[in-house]
């Protein structure tokens, strides 16, 4: 039985190193080679440069980047070659400088080198680097003067450097990021190296090798626990008459058994009694080459775990259309890649998106088929402790994008196929006294709008804005309007119309779109009421997507996407990539001409009828949109007149007719002979 188990345990080992070998390189190796070749291309230029070899700021600053090589992914297969190349280049700069900190920078480097990678090849060139130091070369005396500047400047680098460790200690939000901490540690490394002798050095070490042991809190990542143990050690052993020396002391003791990874919704049972801990649950997850056993985080509201909870996936489809949604209970960072078909391990081509200090709940359901013309299914698995693989397995594709939305955070993956020819019934073809439905009669006047969605802004639990009046939400009221104008688009344009809610029912933003999208929609309308803490503030207005051109823009946007201006501001940073594929002139025509229709319309009935034009913005329901999209904030419910003009039936009629006669007048700007045809046809009927 022994023998069996071994025999099984071996194999299953065997297996993994080959996959581990055979399988691609992960985005953190990709991004460590694309910095290696970076810092690579800044040493030859430095080689090639003499006058430049005599600046010790151009010798740090491709350090900088060879290091910066092994930070990004310290187990990695480029790690060995950064590290040494740093080494390497601090040795160099020792044989212009001659001094002695350069000379210790480079042998520490040489032996964490053969210490973290001893079957490396870079193993047997860092040995031959210590073996090259001449015993002839002897430390350069420094004048007095040269000796104040570098150790001021020293300073201001500390102190530069202590002002960032203090941000990154008051930001809960700071400190979820990796890069944060790095950027710190790397302001405390650049105070010891500008002046590695010097009084400020050992300070800089000691902090670079506390904000480790931060970030090991949090990531529980095996090389930051080494990285802070080699920064403590390095203090120890080359600043033995330092106060930080007993400091560092007392850190190495500080690593101990105590400080394992830690869930607080695992629950570990006494060990059994070959010695192994028993966990509730286990999950092991064999991808990429990589097989992790983690314990399963149980879903529960009370749970402190640090980690973002990954709770759902969700999607939406037809034949040339997908749309996914990785749901989290809180904001995260992430990463995606598109793998290559590989035939000879039966995988096909596939998309993968990384969410780092991540966990899976345990309910969550981690296979989703789709089978569609696109895509085959949707998978999550726990890759490492801490970080959650989304995948999903391509039939075929045209483009994707991949964006996160805020409040909840969530992962919105679009994947689009080629579009299919549109076929429009000639006319002739239907039998006389054949009843066509209203869709088909659009198609056959050859209208180029044959299918609107309207979206009633808000449902459900999701209220909007509160009204004046007392007991009127924003979300009764997008909804009356709504269902006005789908029956008044019906019978005057003859499309087809479809509502993404016609009960009072929640619906988060990325479904709207995503159901004007798998609707083959020709057009997508959201209905909203406007709202201002001046309750004096009113008018109507109609925007369409694109980035935000002023601040009342920004705070509607910011509004009506359930987020912060803060996010708002974040999300411009992405749109310019989203709106490659939105049809933002298209959006804009009928933006202004129903703008212009209920302005106009309104203002016959009605007193007092602000026009406040057409805008632009980043709205989280029109994102991704495939089709011409507004957003139409009829009027502003937190103003007296206008919330009880909202709840009036006369009101929402004529704001709906308004509408229509917009979205009639875009259809003869984008189809001249569109209604032509149409009274010809009627004319033809008798």
């Amino acid at each position: 039985m022994v023998k069996d188990y071994r025999k099984f345990y071996i194999t299953c080992l065997f297996a993994c190193c080959m996959l581990a070998v055979l399988w691609p390189r992960t985005p953190s190796a990709a991004n460590a080679r694309d910095i290696y070749y970076q810092a690579d291309s800044c040493y030859k230029k430095l080689r090639n440069n003499p006058q430049n070899q005599h600046y010790r700021d151009h010798w740090l600053k491709c350090i900088d980047k060879f290091e910066e090589v092994y930070q990004r992914d310290p187990s990695g297969s480029w790690a060995p070659a950064g590290l040494y190349m740093s080494g390497k280049l601090y040795h160099q700069l020792y044989n212009i400088s001659l001094l002695d900190s350069d000379k210790k920078e480079a042998r520490d480097i040489f032996e964490r080198t053969i210490k973290r990678f001893p079957q490396s090849q870079y193993r047997q060139k860092a040995a031959d680097g210590i073996r090259a130091f001449s015993k002839a070369q002897s430390p350069k005396a420094v004048d007095i003067k040269t000796r104040s500047s570098r150790t001021n400047q020293a300073k201001d680098k500390y102190v530069a450097a202590k002002s960032c460790y203090n941000k990154l200690q008051k930001s809960s939000k700071k400190q979820k990021y990796r890069d944060q901490w790095l950027k710190c540690i790397d302001k405390f490394q650049a105070a010891y190296r500008h002046d590695p002798t010097g009084p400020w050095a050992a300070a800089g070490l000691y902090k670079s090798g506390e904000l480790y042991q931060g970030l090991y809190n949090r990531s529980y990542k095996k090389s930051d626990k080494q990285e802070a143990l080699d920064l403590y050690e390095r203090i120890i052993k080359h600043f033995p008459r330092s106060q930080y020396r007993h400091k560092a002391s007392a850190a190495v003791g500080s690593f101990s058994g105590a400080q394992t990874r830690k869930v607080a919704s695992e629950t570990v049972k006494p060990q059994k009694s070959d010695g192994k801990p028993a966990v509730d649950k286990i999950t092991a997850v064999i991808e990429k080459g990589s097989l992790v056993k983690v314990p399963v985080v149980k879903h529960g509201k009370n749970s402190k775990n640090r980690n973002a909870l990954v709770q759902g996936l969700r999607f939406w489809s037809n034949p040339s259309y997908t749309r996914i949604v990785v749901d989290a209970d809180s904001e995260t960072t992430f990463a995606h890649r598109l793998l290559k078909k590989d035939p000879a391990i039966h995988k096909p081509q596939r998309l993968y998106v990384e969410l780092n200090n991540s966990r899976l709940v345990e309910d969550l359901k981690k296979t989703i088929p789709i089978n569609d013309n696109l895509l085959i299914d949707v998978r999550a698995g726990q890759y490492t402790t801490d970080t959650v693989r989304v995948v999903v397995d391509i039939k075929s594709f045209k483009t994707y994008k991949i964006f996160s939305l805020k409040n909840p955070f969530r992962i919105v993956i679009d994947v689009w196929g080629k579009q299919p020819k549109p076929t429009r019934a000639k006319a002739g073809t239907v039998p006389k006294g054949t009843k066509l439905p209203p869709s088909a009669l659009a198609k056959q006047l050859a209208l180029g709008v044959s299918r609107i969605v309207i979206d009633p802004g808000h449902g459900g639990r999701d209220y909007g804005a509160p009204g004046y009046l007392k007991g009127v939400h924003e979300k009764d009221i997008a909804l009356k309007v709504a269902r006005r104008l789908a029956k008044k688009i019906r019978k005057e344009l003859h499309c087809e119309v479809f509502l993404t809610r016609n009960s009072d029912r929640h619906l988060t933003l990325e479904e709207r779109t995503a159901i004007a999208n798998t609707k083959n929609a020709d057009l997508f309308i959201s209905i909203h009421t406007n709202a201002a803490r001046d309750r004096r503030a009113y008018g109507i207005e109609t925007y369409f997507l694109n980035l935000a051109t002023d601040e009342a823009a920004i705070m509607v946007a910011a509004r009506e996407n359930a987020t912060s201006t803060k996010n708002i501001s974040d999300l411009q940073t992405i749109l310019s990539d989203l709106m490659q594929n939105a049809k933002i002139n298209e959006s804009s025509r009928l933006a202004v001409n129903v703008q212009e229709s209920m302005h106009k319309s309104l203002r016959k009935k009605y007193s007092r009828i602000k026009d406040k034009g057409v805008k632009q913005a980043p709205f989280y329901v029109l994102l991704g949109a495939q089709m011409p999209s507004i957003l139409i904030e009829t009027a502003f419910i937190s103003n007296s007149r206008e919330c009880k003009r909202l709840v009036n039936v006369k009101y929402q009629d004529r704001m709906s007719a308004a509408i229509v006669t917009g979205i009639r007048s875009y259809i003869k700007e984008t189809s001249p002979t569109a209604f032509l045809k149409s009274k010809h046809k009627k004319g033809s009927k008798g």
